[in-house]
């Protein structure tokens, strides 16, 4: 007797309710032609995703890297979305009508200022990105490892591995870095 297969497990489900969150959040700022960059462990997860899918890690919620100057007219492109702005514990970020959790809604980031006082470097600002199949903008693999090297929290650390696992980490892309944040690299793989 064969087992049927079943095809939208909940893994498939979760990657498809993030997508769809990351999807509409990154069409209506294109929409309006607002720069942006999708950052964080989903942006990691959609790289390594591509070269190696089994060492995919999914995260629960949706980064973007923006420009502060541009948070209102960001507001009035993504309420057509359903998308409400929310400012809470000290994180901005938008609640889709449709997932009304912290867990499922887009964190915001903003470029050319540190997320949190002690981090050694800001956020990158808007380099070339890199065009996901799903359509949405995500900062290439360079700025998203400074980015996990600044703040370089366990899940930061999980991310960096993933990458590395998946050779995406390049010797121009290590040569880049400061030395403070080339140390916490070599601190990592140290762990491995």
């Amino acid at each position: 007797m064969q087992v049927p297969v079943l095809t939208n497990t909940y893994f498939e489900r979760s990657v498809d309710q993030i997508l769809d969150i990351a999807g509409r959040f990154a069409h209506a700022l294109e929409r309006a032609a607002i720069p942006y960059r999708v950052v964080g462990g989903l942006a990691v997860f959609l790289h390594v995703e591509k070269v190696d899918p089994p060492s995919a890690r999914l995260t629960r919620d949706v980064d973007v890297a923006i420009d502060r100057a541009q948070l209102e007219a960001i507001k009035k492109a993504v309420a057509v979305e359903g998308f409400a702005y929310r400012h809470a514990a000290g994180v901005d970020m938008f609640v889709d009508a449709a997932h009304p959790s912290a867990r499922s809604a887009v964190h915001l980031v903003f470029v050319h200022e540190r997320v949190r006082p002690e981090y050694p470097e800001p956020v990158p600002g808007f380099s070339d990105p890199v065009r996901t199949q799903q359509g949405i903008l995500i900062a290439p693999v360079a700025d998203l490892l400074r980015m996990k090297l600044t703040s370089f929290r366990l899940r930061d650390r999980v991310h960096i591995q993933d990458l590395d696992r998946a050779a995406l980490i390049t010797p121009d892309i290590e040569a880049s870095l400061s030395d403070a944040l080339r140390a916490r690299l070599a601190a990592v793989r140290a762990t491995e």
